[in-house]
């Protein structure tokens, strides 16, 4: 197939400063350059070198790297969430706002014809008077949008409550989703958390939807196409689908001591469980976690953060925890090549915090999968796609009220996925099984990244 487009555009990308942001859109700057679009790819300085050796087209994506203004309170050599604690990343919103004037003479000079940009939402208005395109795009699958957005839930000048919260909005095309009290309190408050020069993170969402030409997200048609469809209907204008955004097949191998230590183990037999790379866990739950992981007998690792106040992953050990998981188990605290761990075939589970790479990755592999979604709406609205609506995943059971899961709940939810002869589990694996099969088929990712180049060119 021919992977040209007729009229190669130039595209600039300009990506909330979050590895979970910048790294997915990479991926997809990867897939237009595959199809000879130039890319623009706007990042901060420092931060560029962790992502070079994604960047599997350099010919035509190009690093476009700018200076995080300092703000006070922002630690000065910080660039990304991941330098930060979350009670500052509303300073690194500002920050970003506080480039307005670089990316106007950026973008004078480097004349791209579509901006892409997801919490900037004064850009619209800043492309618009430069004649250049701008999409909104999610790293996200419509699925959040559609049930938690601002536009779906016009809540005629009074604040939402956890009530309203509990039906989906007027016209959303399913009624599968239930949420827990802690939930529907997080999912509230979250819509009163200030992000940045005194703009709610949900207005910031709202105002870039509004005021973009099209809104792009991570998904195809098959999966998220009803909730794609109800947006385009409550915005009015085009939602394109750039496709599930596979990882790309990875240009390096596992580190020589990870496949030594899986090699000790029989295929499928290992318990893979990566917390995400931003906010830790509290040290109870943290705890809980690795209990819940020695009780199951299996072999594991854990890859996780140390917990606020704690120096290293050693210091916050369950006590005689080492001593009694030994060669068993291994709590580790630094990066992990998460992508090359997950494909070895010692791994048979996979406990996810439900970030949407993550779960990509997931679904791609032959490991189960055993969600336990971080407090944010993106991840819990995950969680419920994989385990109610396409029942390729079990969640752990948390308290209604507190949303603390425990060693038993841990464990219990590894057993159903890992034991054959449990019904739930059969079910699961059956139906994991037929959904990677459908993102691996030959055609699905070309031709939803195809369709998506044809509607960008549509937009022009």
């Amino acid at each position: 197939m021919d992977t040209t487009s007729a009229t190669p555009l130039h595209i600039a990308i300009f990506p909330w400063f979050a590895m979970g942001h910048l790294t997915p859109t990479l991926h997809l700057s990867n897939k237009l350059a595959q199809r000879g679009h130039k890319i623009s790819f706007i990042i901060p300085k420092t931060t560029q070198t962790k992502l070079q050796h994604l960047n599997l087209h350099p010919h035509l994506i190009t690093f476009v790297p700018i200076k995080v203004p300092h703000v006070d309170g922002l630690p000065h050599d910080a660039e990304t969430t991941s330098d930060l604690p979350f009670s500052l990343f509303p300073l690194l919103a500002t920050a970003l706002d506080r480039t307005e004037k670089d990316i106007e003479l950026l973008l004078r000079k480097l004349k791209p014809q579509i901006v892409f940009f997801d919490f900037q939402h004064w850009l619209p208005n800043l492309t618009r008077s430069l004649g250049i395109k701008s999409v909104m795009y999610f790293i996200t699958h419509p699925l959040s949008a559609a049930y938690l957005g601002n536009g779906p839930r016009k809540s005629q000048g009074r604040e939402l409550t956890e009530l309203d919260l509990m039906e989906p909005p007027q016209g959303f095309p399913d009624s599968c989703f239930k949420f827990h009290a802690h939930e529907l309190r997080f999912l509230v408050a979250a819509r009163k958390l200030e992000f940045g020069s005194g703009v709610f993170l949900y207005d910031r969402l709202h105002t870039s939807t509004i005021l973009a030409d099209a809104i792009g997200f991570k998904g195809c048609k098959e999966i998220d196409g009803p909730y794609a469809e109800y947006l385009e209907t409550v915005y009015g204008k085009p939602v394109l689908l750039s496709g599930p955004l596979l990882p790309e097949p990875p240009n390096s191998t596992l580190e020589e001591k990870w496949v030594a230590w899986f090699g000790r183990f029989n295929p499928g037999s290992v318990i893979f469980c990566a917390y995400g790379s931003e906010s830790p866990l509290p040290q109870n739950q943290f705890q809980e976690l690795l209990l819940g992981l020695e009780l199951t007998g299996f072999p594991f690792l854990a890859a996780l953060k140390p917990p606020n106040g704690f120096e290293s992953i050693e210091d916050a050990l369950p006590e005689g925890f080492g001593e009694r998981v030994q060669e068993r188990g291994i709590a580790h605290g630094g990066w992990v090549q998460q992508q090359l761990i997950l494909g070895h075939p010692s791994i048979g589970c996979f406990i996810t915090h439900c970030g949407a790479a993550s779960v990509t990755e997931a679904l791609v592999n032959k490991c189960q999968l055993v969600l336990l979604p971080r407090l944010g709406s993106d991840h819990i609205m995950n969680a419920r796609m994989m385990s109610v609506k396409l029942k390729v995943g079990v969640e752990v059971e948390k308290g209604e009220e507190d949303g603390l899961f425990t060693k038993e709940s841990v464990c219990k939810a590894v057993k159903i996925v890992m034991d054959d002869g449990n019904e739930v589990g059969r079910e699961v694996r059956e139906n994991h099984a037929k959904l990677r099969n459908f993102l691996l088929s030959d055609n699905l990712e070309s031709s939803c990244v195809d369709s998506f180049c044809q509607q960008l060119q549509d937009l022009l």
